[in-house]
């Protein structure tokens, strides 16, 4: 199997093409993995289930060492797929402290940033394409 990425393997069944498929793909797509799940009040209130991470945006991780921890998104790795969470932080046998690196799916949107009016409108439009007025999906 060749290792240049292929949209094709999208259509993929297989775990080994969906793994190669993220691991491969350039960062304009890697950028649409960095999802997580909406708070119910942001979820009803903009009427989307998940939105995109970026910097500065509050989330609280709810799975794994950190669990229940709340706190500001420092960092947002495309090509790892990792965020980094300011209070999320391992102790090194030096002393000092280094930010862990979570998954976008182990963490819930509490707050997000107000100061980029176009994102939810965005995220809206993408969620609408191909539905009718009553949100039933168009073939």
């Amino acid at each position: 199997m060749k290792t240049v990425f292929s949209i094709q393997w999208l259509k993929s069944v297989q775990p080994r093409k969906q793994r190669k498929f993220g691991l491969n793909a350039p960062l304009h797509i890697k950028g649409d993995f960095l999802r997580a799940r909406l708070f119910k009040e942001l979820s009803q209130k903009h009427q989307l289930r998940s939105l995109r991470i970026r910097t500065g945006d509050k989330v609280l991780i709810q799975k794994g060492q950190f669990k229940g921890t709340s706190g500001l998104v420092e960092k947002v790795d495309l090509a790892r797929t990792r965020i980094y969470v300011k209070g999320a932080e391992i102790t090194k046998k030096e002393g000092g402290k280094v930010s862990y690196p979570i998954h976008p799916s182990n963490v819930q949107l509490t707050v997000l940033v107000a100061d980029d009016k176009k994102r939810l409108k965005k995220q809206s439009t993408k969620t609408m394409e191909g539905k009718d007025q009553n949100g039933q999906t168009t073939p």
